[in-house]
């Protein structure tokens, strides 16, 4: 399997952490009944991808931050459930990016541990 990772048709910089969490929609109905038994009503699974980078330049972390900007983006990625690359629309949750190093003398800063949250729609 292909290990590409396209956001709104971008290649980025393959992140360090990349977390796939499945989440199984129910409907409001499910719930456990009389006798405790669970009852669901399953309308979708739904996913999440966690993803965290390590060190970026200034190219790197506003290719990134510039391709989630959107109210809704697609993303191409690998998913392990279907073996392969999968294109999903998604958006994106809070964004982080402390910066590791900032040079007053030469007025540049470097960036690391963006991370973020994709979800699907």
């Amino acid at each position: 399997m292909t290990s590409n990772l396209l956001i709104n048709g971008v290649e980025v910089k393959p992140p360090q952490d990349f977390n796939v969490t499945y989440n199984t929609i129910d409907a409001d109905s499910s719930g456990r009944n009389a006798n405790g038994d669970m009852v669901r009503d399953v309308i979708t699974q739904k996913v999440k991808l966690e993803l965290k980078w390590g060190p970026l330049n200034d190219s790197e972390a506003s290719n990134i931050l510039t391709a989630v900007k959107k109210a809704f983006f697609t993303v191409n990625y690998p998913d392990p459930e279907s073996g392969k690359q999968e294109t999903k629309t998604f958006y994106c949750g809070d964004r982080s990016l402390p910066a590791y190093s900032w040079n007053k003398k030469f007025k540049q800063i470097k960036w690391q541990n963006l991370s973020l949250n994709l979800i699907e729609r």
